[in-house]
């Protein structure tokens, strides 16, 4: 796997410590949401999204997931609000998924599982660049959303068409004009808490929030996911399944409830 790791036996979570050992840090992610532990804060904000879909360029498969990517040089496609103080620009958005459709997610909610979870990237506009955020405390707003077995979801439809031109690593196709909104629940009420990223060099840079509400995903169209390799063109094929990390230990944070 490039940089060294993965999501096998011989590179996956359990091994990253190894070249990363902040993976053992204070607020690493992700974790498990235990719901009556979470504590009201009546002092956080409804969060505000707003995406400019002609900010959206391209969508890659980078070997662990895949991506899509937008120019984020001008505050078109931001998020603020919530427990963040200031402005987020959209950086990118990727997944996280199973070998079935009752695993995949990196949150768990009350150790439930979800089939795939969605983190849409964004990053602080204090700071110079994306780069520069991902080094600081508060420097990049991740928001998490989970996948649920349900209904054909219309608006994942064309990101899982873009899938076939990059089912091996390292391939990229442009993915023009699309509104990542549509891929937001109906409500945006939310858990936070201080974290980390949840793919090495797994910086804890993160604040999460979490969707609870969650959107649908029909089994056909989790297939679509499981169609994606991890492997080059010119490598052993190896599906991309369960390229998620599990939870990690609370240690002295605590989960906040947002507002509904």
């Amino acid at each position: 796997m490039s940089q060294g790791w993965g999501y096998g036996s011989d590179n996956g979570p359990e091994k990253w410590f190894e070249k990363f050992p902040i993976a053992n840090g204070i607020r690493q992610s992700p974790i498990d949401i235990v719901t009556s532990e979470a504590q009201r804060d009546p002092e956080l904000k409804r969060l505000t999204l707003h995406y400019d879909p002609s900010t959206s360029l391209d969508i890659l498969n980078n070997g662990h997931s895949f991506q899509v990517t937008f120019t984020d040089d001008k505050d078109q496609s931001v998020l603020t609000g919530g427990p963040l103080t200031g402005t987020y620009r959209l950086k990118q958005f990727h997944f996280h998924w199973g070998s079935s459709d009752n695993k995949g997610s990196e949150h768990t909610v009350d150790g439930k599982m979800y089939p795939a979870e969605l983190h849409l990237v964004h990053w602080n506009t204090a700071y110079p660049s994306f780069g520069d955020a991902a080094t600081k405390p508060d420097g990049l707003g991740v928001v998490g959303v989970f996948l649920e077995i349900g209904d054909e979801n219309p608006n994942l439809q064309k990101v899982l068409d873009a899938l076939q031109a990059i089912k091996a690593k390292n391939t990229q196709t442009s993915f023009a004009d699309f509104d990542p909104t549509t891929l937001l629940p109906s409500s945006l009420g939310y858990w936070t808490y201080e974290g980390s990223l949840t793919t090495p060099p797994l910086l804890e840079s993160v604040t999460w929030i979490v969707c609870k509400k969650s959107i649908s995903v029909s089994s056909a169209q989790m297939e679509k996911f499981r169609s994606l390799l991890f492997s080059a063109d010119d490598e052993p094929e190896c599906c991309m399944v369960n390229n998620y990390r599990p939870p990690q230990p609370l240690k002295n944070r605590k989960n906040i409830l947002g507002p509904l």
